[in-house]
């Protein structure tokens, strides 16, 4: 299958037809063609008139545009194994756009692979921004996305839905039609893809890129005592703040393969994923190195500490328990040494599945600031369980050192940096790009 934006260009009234369309950033516009046609054909004309070319994409189902498309509603069910017909026999809406975004997110995905676009943009409802936020996922991250949609950043949608490099804005005032109020938004979007597009600079090292877990600089310090002596080694390091997009962007660029090697100390977001906070990077955490088998040191970091959202109420099951206001965004509190217990065995399963090798280190004397003799999280009895947990359940193929120290000592930095420099000796991981 072959695509053009030539004729997208001169449909959309481009002054810019005669232009080398290679020489042209590409925008893949996304989204249902029979009902937002004025709307999308708007944006279009947004980009081509900034000197931007663009590839449409119509998911629609039941009607069809005012003009064809660069990619037919019929090509994107085809891609997702179905028709438009058996779309249409699905028997509701939903069922019939699912099939769609599994065509959408397949044709998206090999647009980049192909190098046909620069960015995507998506125009939609809450049905569009479902199969939107799909699209997005398909691109690799520093690839530009951008989504229009009547509930951007909603909490209705899922954190895990959301591509760490995601860009969203408010469709206001176009629900039904064009009018100054909903041009404003489409636009604003238009630019900014655009602009994106000409201006990133994708994730491209270098030099080896250690990746690091932490959790903002005072709760975990030891990146203050690892950074400098990794870059003095030939590396790069890149350090992810455990909040939930932060690990999700970790993870994204770990399948991607962009880390010789990753230090995972913070698991705060496996926490909160256990408990059922918002605040997690979704079902993949822990798992993104392994599956490419880069090799990995990892520490139970922040393995006693729960966040949740500081202007929501805290969940009944969590209300008896002390809880440290950090911000207006976010309150944490502790888990009992159960609970402790339950998310190492979590920890365990993860890296007992990975490819490549794996280094637990483990910090005897506590795994985050607070978590020190006269701190609000000082818990001798949640500390002993998660240590004896750890010895119980980190078996080979997992390789683990115990350090008398805490997380934030210079000796734990030190071990990890020996485990290190032992791999690189021994050729596991490699200082050349």
């Amino acid at each position: 299958m072959q695509w053009t934006n030539t004729e997208t260009l001169k449909r959309r009234g481009s002054n810019y037809e005669d232009v080398d369309i290679m020489s042209k950033k590409t925008i893949l516009v996304i989204g249902t063609y029979d009902t937002k046609d004025e709307e999308l054909n708007y944006i279009c004309n947004c980009i081509a008139a900034q000197g931007g070319a663009v590839l449409s994409m119509d998911v629609s189902v039941l009607g069809d545009p005012s003009a064809p498309t660069d990619i037919s509603k019929h090509q994107v069910a085809e891609a997702g194994g179905s028709t438009i017909q058996l779309a249409i026999k699905s028997g509701d809406e939903n069922s019939a756009m699912q099939i769609m975004a599994r065509g959408a997110v397949i044709l998206t995905s090999q647009l980049h692979a192909s190098g046909k676009i620069d960015a995507m943009l998506a125009l939609g409802g809450t049905m569009g921004t479902d199969l939107a936020l799909d699209c997005a996922q398909a691109l690799p991250m520093g690839v530009p996305k951008y989504v229009v949609s009547t509930v951007s950043f909603s909490p209705i949608i899922p954190a895990d839905r959301l591509s760490p490099d995601i860009q969203m804005i408010l469709w206001a005032g176009g629900l039904y039609g064009l009018n100054s109020v909903c041009k404003s938004a489409l636009s604003q979007a238009a630019g900014a893809v655009l602009g994106s597009a000409k201006s990133v600079e994708p994730p491209k090292a270098d030099r080896p890129v250690i990746g690091m877990m932490s959790l903002g600089t005072s709760c975990l310090s030891y990146m203050k005592l690892l950074r400098d002596p990794l870059e003095s080694r030939g590396f790069e390091v890149a350090i992810f703040h455990a909040t939930g997009m932060g690990g999700m962007a970790f993870e994204s660029l770990a399948r991607q393969g962009y880390f010789v090697a990753v230090m995972d100390f913070a698991m705060q977001e496996l926490a909160n994923s256990m408990v059922g906070s918002v605040i997690n990077a979704g079902p993949y955490r822990l798992t993104g190195a392994g599956s490419k088998g880069i090799p990995q040191i990892v520490a139970p970091g922040c393995s006693d500490l729960i966040d949740f959202v500081g202007w929501q109420e805290t969940p009944s099951a969590y209300a008896d328990r002390p809880f440290h206001e950090h911000n207006r965004l976010i309150k944490s509190s502790v888990l009992r040494p159960e609970e402790r217990r339950t998310l190492i065995q979590d920890i365990a399963k993860r890296l007992q599945a990975s490819k490549g090798p794996v280094h637990f280190l483990l910090p005897t004397q506590g795994v985050e600031a607070w978590d020190k003799y006269g701190e609000p999280a000082y818990d001798p009895d949640g500390l002993s369980a998660m240590v004896d947990e750890v010895r119980q359940v980190i078996k080979m193929p997992l390789q683990l050192t115990e350090v008398d120290c805490h997380i934030n000592d210079q000796a734990f930095a030190d071990m990890a940096l020996k485990i290190l420099d032992d791999w690189v000796a021994s050729g596991v991981v490699r200082l050349e790009l």
